[in-house]
Order: C-alpha cells, then structure tokens, then sequence
C-alpha cells in the first residue's frame, strides 16, 4: 500500500533511517488540498512503479518519488534484481533537494514498521492504483499460486475463430501491440495443443500444455533460440517424442495429473510471479473452474466480425473464448470486479478481476505476545527482497538463456574449467555445513545420481543418458572426506606427529 515517507539526507549523500511522516492538525481545507497533492504523488509512484513489471519478479514493483510540494526532486524504481533500491536512487536523483521533501512510495519501505497512520490519510484511488501495480504480487502472496490472467481475442458475437479452426487476427494491429507488452510483463505464456497446432508464433517463456503430445514434430515453438519452451504432459505421453522435444532444448515435465491447477502449483514452485493463458476454450474453462484464473482481459471485434451472420448460418459451430462451465442458470455466472474499457483503434478493451485483490495489511501483535512464525506463510523465494535464489532447473534455464545471449562474457576455456570449479565449489560448501557434510557422509556405498531429467551433463537426465558429472563429483568429494577421516583415525592410533609438529592433521568435519 501507500505510505509517505520523509528522507533525511546529509552533505555525504548517504540516507539516514526513514521516519514515517505524520500530519498535525491543521485547517480542513488545507488537509484537503495537502491530501489530494500527496494522491497525485502516490499515483505517479505507482506509475513508474510498473516500469518494473517483466524485469524484477517475483519481486514487487516498487517505485519512488521525492517531492517538496508540487516540485518532483527525484524518482527511482526496482530494475533488476540486487540494484539499488527505488528510494536510494530517488534520493541520489533529488541530491541536496531532498532536505525537508517527503518521499512517496507505492509499497513500505523495509525500514519502517507499522505505521498505517500516512495511509489513512490518502484518497481511495490512490490507495487502489498501488495495490493494483503490484495484483500479481498479493494473489501469489495470498494464493500460493503464479496471478493468472485468461486473455483471448473474439468477434462482436463472442466467436475466436471460424467452425473450420481459422482464426487468422481478429483484433486489430494497435490491439495486438497491447498483447505483446502484456506478455512481456509475464513470466510464462501457456497454450493448448491446439494452439500450437494453429498459432505458430512467438511469445516470451513458454509452457505448452498437452496430456496425449499430439503435438506435431516440426514447429517454430521448438526452436528456443527465442524462448525458453516447457511442455507439460500426462506422465508417460509419447516417450520418443519427448526424446525428441528434449534433443530440440525443450524441457519436458510429465504430471501424474496433468490439470491446471497442478500446472500452476507447479510453476508457483519455479518462483513464477505472473503468468499469461492464450489457449482455446477447451483449456479456458477447466482453467476458470478450478480458481486459478484471477483476471479476465480480452478485446471485441469493433465494429466488428461477425461469423454467425455469415452466409448459411456457418458459424454456429464456431469456437467461443471459454467451453462448458457446466453452469445451468444465469445466477451461476461469474462477476467481474474493478471492470474496465479503452477502445483502441477499432478494438474494445475490457478488463476485470474473477477474485478481488487480496487484502494482505500486516497484523502487528501487541507487545506482551510473542509472534510465531508459520513457515509456510513465507514466501520462499524472497519475493520482498530484491534478490531471491531461483528453484534448480529455472536457475539452470535462466544460465543457459543468457550463456546463449551473451556467449562473449563466458570463459574461452569454460568447458575445460568447469568441472575443476564446481568441486572447489562443492568442497567449500561441504566444508561450511556441516549438517551438509553429515548427509553426504550417510550415502556411503550409494551411487548419487543428479536427478536432473532436462541437464545432460550435470544430470542423469530422464533415462540414465546424461553424464551425471554433479553426482560423480559428490561421489569423489564423500570418498575424499572418508580417507580423510581414516588418515586421521591412524594418525590417532599411531601418535606420529606431521611436518608441523602437530599430532594428527585437521580433519573436515
């Protein structure tokens, strides 16, 4: 939420704690002009906020504004993850002008705790545009799943393709523009089998859903040069074929249950923030059934196509954006909350939330209680920092993405060192924790096998093709460890001093 916030700067440049900003009394009309001034900052907050949508998930969109009344001394917004904070880069901005300014947030500074007091303050709108910056975060937050958005594009009578499955475009080029800067602000695009079958293009990360992989062999969407593509098949699917997709680069996830719920369970777990449905009707209404499509956005035809009045009545069996809900009465259907509608061009917009924007405002426990801490309230992949570790085989996906992208910022002689510095890596981090040492020590006797279905190299891969050279290090690192452990044993038993007069050599332990 909004909150303001006065910055104490000094000659060095550097910030001070914030203190949370409180009004005293004062005239009415002049608490009324101050309030409507501080929206107007609030807003633009949240404004410059969204620039961060696309580049920093799964953390918030946090933006910054320090204003002396009307003049705006300096902004700042979240970029990448592990840059500098919104509210310093707005202070280093405004420079010396920030003395006596009040910093306007669109989310509580990490510093500041409790004090809800500036808030009450701000108008409804206001206070509306700074949750609606950060939906993506607060569905996730209370949900436990990736914010969802359902978009489709349909005729003025409710149709997203002809009978025959020709969808051609049916918005025009400045509504299709629109589409692309939403899917650039997600971390995946999901599509149904037939949508690769009929709509070969391009979006940003990928996850094609298809229980059979009736898929065909020969398609641009295998080609991950542009994007990262995941398919999510029925466990078993069409193993040759997944043989196939998985020579091509494309990763392969089978599910026991292969249903939409599942599937965004699962990319919660790969610390997705938002993700995009461009799919048919028979994948929408499943999608919608299950609860975890949050927001609808779609665009009519204006004036526009009209496949049911064509010729013979042919458009009667013309494909609808979402199939059978199995609701039997128009009290059944659902309603749409925060509604909105831009025309574009020729096109009408029209937008709105299935589930209302999750209140999320913290319960500060009194003084004489001591807070216990649920685990599972937290979010494990640091949404609120501006840094967070990325689940195994995302990390691996985003290292090999940008190895391709930027193939001159990678060692001449990687292949060759790479082996070398993941077992120095491996024996530092083994050497630190010790409950880590402990576990690899109780494998003695085992083989260890990187269960990586996707990583030829590091892993086994999905059938014992890989070369598993993570589980063969770890083999010789627990072999190192135990003849260190015998050497010192001896030594023990013996009592020879080593080349340092010490009794017995230090041992990791």
């Amino acid at each position: 939420m909004g909150l303001l916030f006065s910055p104490r700067c000094h000659s060095g440049g550097g910030l001070r704690p914030v203190s949370c900003l409180r009004r005293s009394a004062a005239d009415p009309s002049t608490i009324a002009a101050s309030q409507t001034l501080d929206a107007v900052h609030i807003r633009r907050a949240a404004e410059i906020a969204e620039l961060s949508a696309g580049l920093t998930s799964p953390h918030p969109n946090f933006g910054c504004v320090i204003a002396n009344g009307r003049d705006v001394a300096g902004e700042g917004f979240l970029y990448a993850q592990g840059t500098k904070c919104a509210e310093l880069q707005a202070v280093e901005a405004a420079g010396e002008r920030c003395r006596g300014a009040t910093a306007y947030l669109n989310l509580e500074p990490g510093d500041c705790y409790a004090d809800h007091t500036p808030v009450s303050a701000l108008l409804k709108e206001a206070l509306k545009s700074c949750l609606v910056v950060n939906a993506p975060l607060l569905y996730r937050a209370a949900y436990r799943l990736p914010f969802s958005i359902l978009k489709y594009a349909m005729t003025l009578d409710g149709k997203i393709a002809a009978s025959s499955g020709h969808a051609s475009w049916v918005s025009s080029k400045k509504s299709r523009n629109r589409v692309f800067e939403l899917r650039a602000r997600s971390d995946a695009v999901i599509v149904g089998g037939n949508t690769v079958r009929r709509d070969d293009g391009h979006v940003p990360v990928r996850i094609v859903m298809s229980q059979t992989l009736d898929l065909p062999e020969d398609a641009n969407l295998w080609n991950i040069s542009d994007a990262y593509t995941i398919v999510a098949t029925q466990r078993g699917a069409r193993k040759k074929f997944q043989q196939v997709l998985a020579s091509k680069g494309v990763e392969v996830v089978e599910f026991d249950i292969l249903n939409p719920r599942e599937l965004m369970e699962y990319c919660y777990d790969r610390g997705y923030l938002s993700v995009l449905w461009e799919c048919g009707g028979n994948l929408a209404a499943p999608a919608i059934s299950s609860g975890i499509i949050h927001k609808v956005w779609f665009t009519v035809s204006y004036p526009g196509l009209c496949i049911c009045c064509s010729k013979n009545n042919r458009g009667v069996n013309a494909p609808s954006p979402v199939g059978e809900l199995g609701m039997v009465e128009m009290s059944q259907a659902f309603n749409l909350l925060d509604v909105s509608y831009e025309q574009i061009g020729t096109d009408m917009l029209i937008s709105g939330f299935l589930l209302p924007i999750p209140d999320l405002s913290p319960v500060v426990p009194s003084a004489d209680k001591v807070l216990a801490l649920d685990p599972a309230t937290w979010d494990s992949y640091g949404a609120f920092s501006n840094f967070s570790p990325h689940p195994p085989e995302e990390a691996a996906r985003i290292g090999r993405s940008v190895q391709r992208k930027y193939p001159n910022l990678v060692h001449p002689k990687w292949d060759s060192l790479k082996i070398d510095v993941m077992y120095r890596a491996l024996k530092r981090k083994f050497s630190m924790y010790t409950h880590l040492n402990s576990l690899l020590l109780s494998t003695a006797g085992s083989v260890l096998v990187e269960a990586s279905p996707h990583d030829l190299f590091w892993g086994g891969g999905r059938d014992g093709e890989g070369l598993n050279y993570l589980g063969r290090l770890l083999m010789q690192l627990r072999s190192e460890i135990l003849e260190e452990r015998a050497n010192l044993q001896l030594c023990k038993e013996v009592n020879v001093p080593d080349s340092r007069g010490e009794v017995c050599p230090s041992v990791r332990t």
